[in-house]
Order: structure tokens, then C-alpha cells, then sequence
């Protein structure tokens, strides 16, 4: 019996350990010497890099203070425990980038996130989720808001868009039907509830419940010409609604789907109370 050694199929990489390094000046236009780092504990204050290319670097307990990456490449760096106290960014590219723990201001979401909707969308959701372990509730609802916005465009021009990139992966009537239906899904729990992100939206779904009944009683017990019908019958409907009336006019499949619509609708109203008071 042969005994196999990592050698064997493994060949030795070119990532590089850097611990307890601090930067002392400006760094320009440097794209090789500081790609597929590992930066343990590097410190950096009042410092600017400038087209600057840690490409799949990882940034381990790093404190960067204060400085300015201008047009810098984070291309499938992972930000893990770090501190990037009032550091800003501007043009820098951070695509297939996760971040951990890592305290980084949430203005990056809007002015960094990459332009392709799915990476934009993973970007985001990596961000959210740093944000939950920091505790930050206001980044947190933003990266959602972004994160959503990437996943409706990405889903829909999944089964609509001619893009190569899309006809390659969602190519075939099956898959981009699937597509379709998953966009739909999307987006009718988009208008229901903003996907647990809304109650104003969801308010917007009681309104239009409301109107429903209204319509119906009208149409049932009133004369739909008369507009003091719509009006009388609209301050009757949410003892409709919430099962204190039930009028002798409304057949039993009328009063079951109300019934049923009222179940969801305080279910989605816990589970969005529940979502955003968690955060907290």
C-alpha cells in the first residue's frame, strides 16, 4: 500500500503571512508587491493609497484609521475583525469580497458595490451579514434595501435579458421559466410586504383588502352608483375584516377568503416586527 503525501497533489502558493506591520506614508500605484497577502494586525493612520491592487488579500484584525483608498482593487479579499475607522473609498473594486466583524462605514454599499447585479447582490448580503454581528441595525436595513434591488434586476433579466452572460447560464425555455417564476414569486412578495422589509407596504395590502370588501358589499347590498354606498360600506369593512360582522351578503368562500387573508396578513406583520426588533 502506497502512502500519498500532500506533495503529491498539491503545489506551494504564493501567499505571503504579514503580521504586525504598520504603513508609514502614502503608497501609489503599486499593483503587484501587495496582492495575496495575509495582513495580521496591520496598522495604517492618516495614510492615502492610490491605485493599489490587494488583490485576494486577507485583512485579519487590521486597524486602518483615517486614510483614503482611491481606485484601489479588493478583488476577492476577505476583511475579517478589522477596523476601518472613518476610512473612506472611492472607485475601488470589490468584487466575490466577504467581510467578518469588520467595522466599515455603510456608504461602500452605494459607492463601491460592484455594477454586476449578482455580484452586487452577494456584495450586499456579505455586508448585511457583517452588520448583524456588529449589531448595526441602520447598515443592516440598508444593505437589505440594496441587496433586494440586486435580486429583483438579477432575477429579472435572468429570464428576460439577451445578455451572453444570462442566455449562457439561463439558456432553454425550462430554466428561463424557472427564472420567471421565481421573478414572479419576488415580486408579488415585493408589492405583498417588501419581502419583510415594509409595513408601509404591508399597510398598502390591508388598504387594498379593505377596498376589496368595500367594492364587494356595494356590489352585493347597494346601489354601485352611488358613492355614499362606497363610503358607508369602506367604514364597515374592517369589522368585515377582522370577523366582528359578518353580513348575511357575503357567501361563505367570500368570508373564508377574508378569513384566511387576515390569518396571513397578522402572521406577516409578527414575522416583520419580529425581523426588524431582532436587529436591535
Amino acid at each position: 500500500m502506497t502512502t500519498e503525501t500532500p506533495d503529491q497533489f498539491l503545489a506551494k502558493g504564493n501567499r505571503e503571512v504579514v503580521t504586525d506591520y504598520y504603513v508609514p506614508k502614502d503608497i501609489e500605484g503599486d499593483k503587484k508587491s501587495l496582492q495575496f497577502k495575509v495582513f495580521i494586525r496591520l496598522n495604517a493612520k492618516n495614510v492615502k493609497f492610490k491605485n493599489v491592487s490587494f488583490m485576494h488579500c486577507v485583512f485579519d484584525g487590521c486597524y486602518i484609521n483615517n486614510c483614503v483608498f482611491d481606485g484601489c482593487d479588493f478583488t476577492g479579499c476577505r476583511f475579517v475583525g478589522s477596523n476601518f475607522h472613518q476610512t473612506t473609498f472611492a472607485g475601488c473594486d470589490f468584487r466575490y469580497a466577504t467581510f467578518e466583524r469588520t467595522f466599515i462605514d455603510h456608504e461602500v454599499l452605494e459607492s463601491e458595490a460592484p455594477r454586476e447585479e449578482n455580484l452586487r447582490m452577494h456584495f450586499s448580503r456579505s455586508l448585511r451579514m457583517n452588520y448583524q454581528q456588529l449589531g448595526d441595525a441602520k447598515s443592516v436595513n440598508k444593505a437589505i434595501s440594496i441587496e433586494l434591488g440586486a435580486t429583483s434586476a438579477y432575477l429579472y433579466k435572468s429570464w428576460l435579458s439577451k445578455e451572453t452572460y444570462y442566455k449562457k447560464k439561463y439558456g432553454g425555455v425550462l430554466k428561463s421559466t424557472l427564472q420567471f417564476l421565481r421573478w414572479l414569486e419576488f415580486w408579488v412578495l415585493h408589492a405583498i410586504w417588501g419581502n419583510g422589509e415594509s409595513i408601509l407596504k404591508l399597510i398598502r395590502s390591508l388598504a387594498f383588502i379593505l377596498i376589496g370588501i368595500t367594492v364587494y358589499d356595494t356590489f352585493k347590498n347597494g346601489s354601485p352608483s352611488d358613492l355614499s354606498h362606497y363610503w358607508d360600506n369602506l367604514f364597515q369593512a374592517p369589522a368585515i375584516f377582522f370577523g366582528i360582522v359578518s353580513p348575511p351578503n357575503f357567501s361563505t368562500g367570500v368570508l373564508s377568503i377574508i378569513t384566511g387573508a387576515k390569518f396571513v396578513s397578522f402572521a406577516l406583520l409578527t414575522t416583520l416586527l419580529v425581523k426588524r426588533f431582532s436587529r436591535r
